[in-house]
């Protein structure tokens, strides 16, 4: 089938590419470098020309409540308009694990994305997934000022990027469902053992403390609202393995 992948070259929209070009996909990438812009609409049409499904994966770097919304309002609005146009069957969205317990920032984006898409005009699926375990790096990237890291306390259960990929593209392959199960990683981790175990594999001599920012999301990331629950599906990369994969070069 022809599955076109909106956000295509972001961490989990290149894993996304992979998966289904080896499972013998013929795969369209979207992104402003192959001439689409999610933002203003333009080349979609010609780039979802025959497309079976598109599984949207985009991202905006963005802390921003209304930043967020505005992003993810128009290009699902822009992506679900032109899957009309060009008769696409399935509309595929990643989403993040809690966002009905915090709203906020970005995840007041994802809100605004869902909403468009369950009303939207094009059979969909939903699939929901907690922080991937990426994010330690994010978070070491704004974390670090001077000779110190300073990272917010949370309780996470992180999952692979890959295997968000590789769960996304099996979707995508059906018909639309709905929300899907939430998936989460198969074991607990506090954020700040994330960033130090970074730290450690990049042999930087950088101490990390924890601290309690205020705030509604941040007392939610302490809470461990974030990880989702028992009945989700469970990627099987831990951490652990994951950051053995990532420095095994």
């Amino acid at each position: 089938m022809r599955i076109a992948v909106a956000g295509a070259t972001g961490t989990v929209g290149r894993h996304v590419v992979v998966a289904a070009e080896r499972r013998g996909h013929d795969v369209v990438p979207l992104s402003r470098s192959t001439g689409q812009d999610v933002s203003t609409g333009v080349g979609l049409d010609a780039a979802l020309t025959g497309a079976d499904a598109v599984i949207d994966v985009t991202s905006v770097a963005s802390t921003s409540a209304a930043a967020s919304v505005d992003f993810f309002g128009a290009a699902t609005r822009h992506l679900l308009d032109a899957e009309v146009r060009q008769s696409v069957g399935h509309h595929v969205a990643l989403s993040i694990v809690g966002i009905d317990y915090l709203p906020l920032g970005y995840y007041a984006g994802k809100v605004e994305q869902e909403r468009l898409v369950t009303a939207g005009p094009v059979p969909f699926s939903i699939l929901r997934a907690t922080q991937f375990h990426e994010f330690a790096r994010q978070v070491l990237d704004r974390a670090s000022f001077g000779p110190i890291a300073l990272v917010p306390a949370g309780l996470l259960r992180p999952v692979a990027a890959v295997d968000v990929a590789a769960a996304l593209v099996s979707i995508a392959e059906g018909t639309g469902r709905g929300r899907h199960r939430d998936l989460r990683g198969p074991r607990d981790e506090t954020l700040l053992d994330m960033v130090r175990a970074v730290i450690r594999a990049e042999g930087r001599r950088l101490p990390a403390l924890g601290v309690s920012l205020p705030g509604a999301y941040w007392r939610g990331m302490r809470s461990g609202v974030l990880r989702g629950t028992a009945d989700a599906a469970e990627g099987p990369m831990t951490f652990a393995e994951w950051m053995a994969a990532e420095w095994s070069t």
